[in-house]
């Protein structure tokens, strides 16, 4: 249609939206504010900006230019951060490589992106030992060491980090550019093929850490994310910019505290010792968090954690609130940026609701955040109702979504089909509004011509307090087609007593509850001493159908 456009005075600053614009506040407002890494080290925004301006610079020396594309390989850092800002705010591209994959599928990564420079920790020196000599595009690499590193082949490194910042001067002038310039590219952890390779733009990560900051900051009492708090990222840097927290945590100003490799005594001692209210992760890590020594004394009231990247099991989020920490779920997906909803409270059913009524609220997918576009539909693109009932599948918009997966048009064209990128996640939307995922496509379990949710089965299951973990799997089955097996972890003190026919006789009280029809209730149950994770933290229930499909 026509369009009036608005008209531009020559003069007049058209002011894109880049990553470095995030610095602007903070640096103006909070330039004392801390960032810490471990008991190792803590400085100052004003040095963070310091900091950030010597990486371009040393990066620019070994030979990085606008369009090139910079991999990292480093736990949650302070480093992490910089490469953040630094990297992106050059007009290069940042990688952050899945340190948790096989050594060749890191060497396909690298490769696929086309990394010209690799910043590398001394704990991965092996991995990439593995693969050097077949690296197609990496040509300059650059050592990342905790302490003191030993005597560099320069032959192998350019230099080592710190080192190398050192001699790099502070200040750098980070030019304007179009904001739809590629910022970051990361690789999707699927469970079939080869990694996939999502991208981001400058102007989608400002606008996606923009929708975050205003539903977080503008939600009243708990679960909310303030210039008052203190962040601690417990989902891996690596892995869809940690939620995108760090820009938020950054634009706001707070004080941020990374603690590297992820140790449940560490992530103790630092939310004590810093004084952490904010933080992220997945249930296995919230679980491995509550169960460690150091949480059994710590006094954990006020803590504000996020659970996403798997559904939040209510015997888990019961188990978290009984130790005073305001926990509850967020969605979203790597090729999303990636938040989409929160299970927030409404702030009119604050103090209304019962504890178990505001328990389920908060294990709910949730309400879409700023700026979603988010529907259920059926295989023909019709809506379903928002009825509680109807099932159909999650599609989205919002204007920072990738826009496709890099080098593979066939597979972008499928995640966009119809204009809407398709999650592959089962939901249903109830009539206040509230997403509710009942499964994945794939792990849905069809039992006699019904449909049986593992999600579901799964949060029902966790409840009994003899679990400690559980994961529902459907297997083949000659007279139904498939029955649902669940895989249990034992909760400690709870070894020899706890029975299939215990956990058959919780699960029937929810079908006398009208909560689970009999039909899913599982005839098996195996009590096993883990369950398989994929390398982020979510259960891996193609490995574990392939382990147990046959049982």
């Amino acid at each position: 249609m026509p369009a009036n456009l608005v008209e531009t005075t020559p003069s007049a600053y058209a002011y894109p939206l880049l990553i470095k614009q995030l610095l602007l506040t903070p640096l103006a407002t909070t330039p004392d504010q801390e960032i810490v890494y471990r008991d190792r080290l803590r400085y100052r925004y004003r040095d963070l900006q310091g900091r950030i301006g010597r990486l371009a610079n040393m990066l620019a020396t070994l030979g990085v230019k606008p369009g090139d594309t910079v991999a990292v390989m480093d736990w949650d850092s302070h480093r992490y951060l910089e490469t953040y800002f630094a990297v992106p705010m050059m007009g290069a591209v940042l990688m952050t490589t899945n340190v948790r994959l096989a050594p060749e599928q890191i060497l396909y990564c690298l490769d696929h992106a086309r990394a010209d420079l690799l910043l590398v920790h001394a704990d991965f020196l092996p991995v990439l030992d593995a693969i050097r000599d077949r690296l197609k595009t990496v040509r300059t690499v650059v050592l990342i060491a905790d302490g003191a590193p030993a005597a560099l082949d320069p032959a192998r490194f350019a230099g080592e980090y710190e080192a190398l910042l050192e001699r790099a001067p502070p200040g750098y002038a980070f030019p304007d550019f179009d904001e739809n310039t590629r910022a970051t590219t990361f690789y999707t952890t699927g469970t079939t093929g080869l990694p996939k390779a999502v991208y981001f733009s400058h102007r989608q990560l400002v606008l996606h850490t923009l929708a975050v900051g205003l539903t977080t900051g503008s939600h009243p009492g708990g679960q909310s994310f303030h210039r008052g708090d203190v962040y601690m990222p417990l989902t891996p840097m690596f892995h869809v910019h940690a939620w995108g927290f760090p820009y938020l945590a950054t634009l706001f100003g707070v004080k941020q505290v990374y603690p590297g490799r992820y140790q449940p005594d560490m992530i103790v001692k630092l939310f004590v010792a810093e004084g952490v209210t904010y933080s992220h992760c997945v249930p296995a890590v919230m679980q491995m968090v509550l169960n460690c020594s150091e949480a059994a004394s710590a006094n954990l009231n006020g803590w504000k954690v996020v659970i996403g990247g798997s559904a939040l099991p209510k015997g888990l989020a019961r188990a978290a609130r009984s130790r005073g920490i305001d926990i509850w779920c967020g969605y979203g997906m790597s090729e999303t940026c990636p938040i989409l909803t929160a299970s927030q409270v409404r702030p009119e059913d604050q103090g209304t609701l019962s504890d178990e009524e505001e328990l389920a609220v908060r294990c709910r997918t949730g309400l879409p955040i700023a700026m979603v576009d988010i529907k259920i539909v059926d295989t023909d693109m019709n809506e379903m109702p928002a009825d509680g009932k109807s099932v159909g599948e999650i599609v989205v918009r919002a204007p920072w979504l990738t826009q496709g997966y890099l080098h593979d048009a066939k597979s972008s064209e499928a995640l966009w089909r119809g204009g809407y990128l398709h999650t592959q996640d089962v939901a249903t939307r109830r009539p206040d509004g509230y997403l509710q995922i009942t499964d994945r496509i794939k792990d849905v379990i069809k039992t006699g011509g019904e449909w049986v949710s593992s999600l579901e089965l799964e949060s029902l299951i966790s409840q009994h307090p003899g679990v400690a973990e559980v994961a529902v799997i459907g297997i083949k089955d000659m007279k139904w087609g498939e029955r649902p097996l669940a895989l249990v972890v034992v909760r400690p003190g709870h070894e020899g007593q706890l029975t299939t026919e215990l956990l058959q006789q919780h699960l029937l009280a929810h079908c006398q509850n009208g909560l689970l029809p009999k039909y899913a209730i599982p005839e098996r149950f195996l009590f096993v001493s883990s369950i398989e994770k994929t390398s982020v933290g979510k259960t891996d229930k193609k490995l574990l159908r392939q382990k147990y499909g046959a049982s």
